[in-house]
C-alpha cells in the first residue's frame, strides 16, 4: 500500500460510486489536534488501561481519579480545534458524499468543524450527566466548581502534564487522594461524564437507529480507528452481513481488515485532504 496516489483515486471513485456514506470516526481523526490515540498501529492499547464504568460506579477511589485526571486534562480538550482531517471530511459532506456521520470520540471536534449530521457514538465529554436523576451540566461549569473545591489541584507539576485521549492526564498520587468529588446540586446523585465507559453499553436505540440508517447507506466508510472495541465493529460486520461495501482509512491495523474492499493505509489528515481535492477536480 506504498502508492498512496493510487488508493486516493480508488477512494474517489469507491466514494464516487457509492455517494450516500455511512461514516465512522476514530481517534485518529482527532490527533492532529493534539488529542492522544488510544492503541499503536498493531492496535494494542497504549499508556494507562481506561476507567471500567463498574468501578467509577462502585469506588470512590476511581470516581478521585477519574476527576483529578480529567481536571488536569479538560483544557486540552476544550480549546481543541478541528484539525485538516476534520476540515476535510465537512467539506467533503458539504458535497453531498455523506448520508451520516458517526464518531466513536467525545470531543465534538466534528462539529466544530461544521458537519450538520453527527452521532456521537460514545457520549460528548463536554457535558456531565447525574446518574440517579439524569440532570445535564456543563463541563465547563463542573471544571469550575472542582477548582474552587481541589485548589491543591492548581499547584505546578513537576513536568509537562501527560495528556490523556479521553480529556484525562497524568497526576501525582497525592493529588489523587485529596480530591473532592462533585455531586449532583439538584439531588446530591453520583455524577459522571455523559460518555460511554468502558465496561458499559450504547444504548440500544441509537444502536437501532444506526443499524437503520446503514441499511439506507451505498457504503460504509472508516476513518482513523482500529475498531477493537464491538460498538464501532458491529457495523462493518453489519455492512458485511448486507453486501455493503467497506471502504477504510486508517494508519495501521484493524479488527475489520479482512471486510474491507479497499483500504488506504496512512494519516487521516494528509489522506482526507488529498481525498477531498480529488472529489473537487
Amino acid at each position: 500500500m506504498n502508492d498512496t496516489s493510487t488508493f486516493i483515486s480508488d477512494l474517489s471513485e469507491f466514494i464516487k460510486t457509492n455517494p450516500e456514506l455511512f461514516v465512522i470516526t476514530g481517534a485518529g481523526v482527532s490527533h492532529g489536534s493534539g488529542i492522544p490515540t488510544y492503541r499503536d498501529d498493531i492496535g494494542n492499547w497504549k499508556g494507562n488501561s481506561p476507567i471500567q464504568h463498574a468501578d467509577f460506579v462502585k469506588k470512590e477511589s476511581s470516581r478521585k481519579r477519574y476527576w483529578a485526571r480529567s481536571f488536569s486534562g479538560w483544557p486540552n480538550i476544550s480549546s481543541a480545534k478541528p484539525n485538516s482531517a476534520h476540515l476535510a471530511l465537512a467539506d467533503i459532506e458539504s458535497m453531498g458524499y455523506l448520508k451520516v456521520l458517526v464518531t466513536q470520540n467525545v470531543d465534538r471536534l466534528h462539529q466544530k468543524a461544521g458537519h450538520q449530521d453527527v452521532i456521537d457514538l460514545h457520549g460528548r465529554l463536554d457535558q456531565v450527566i447525574c446518574m440517579d436523576c439524569g440532570n445535564l451540566i456543563c463541563r465547563e461549569e463542573l471544571q469550575e466548581w472542582l477548582c474552587k473545591k481541589n485548589p491543591h489541584m492548581l499547584e505546578k507539576e513537576d513536568t509537562r502534564i501527560a495528556f490523556g485521549p479521553d480529556g484525562d492526564a497524568e497526576v501525582r498520587e497525592e493529588m489523587i487522594q485529596s480530591m473532592k468529588v462533585p455531586s449532583c446540586s439538584s439531588c446530591f446523585g453520583l455524577l459522571k461524564p455523559n460518555v460511554v465507559f468502558y465496561g458499559s453499553t450504547v444504548k440500544k436505540e441509537i444502536v437501532y437507529h444506526l443499524s437503520d440508517l446503514l441499511l439506507q447507506a451505498k457504503a460504509l466508510l472508516v476513518i482513523g480507528t482500529s475498531l477493537m472495541v464491538y460498538s464501532s465493529f458491529r457495523f462493518c460486520k453489519q455492512a458485511n452481513e448486507n453486501c455493503i461495501p467497506i471502504a477504510c482509512i486508517n494508519q495501521g491495523a484493524t479488527r475489520a481488515d479482512k471486510l474491507f474492499s479497499l483500504k488506504v493505509d496512512g494519516d487521516c489528515s494528509e489522506v482526507l485532504i488529498k481525498l477531498r481535492n480529488s472529489l473537487i477536480s
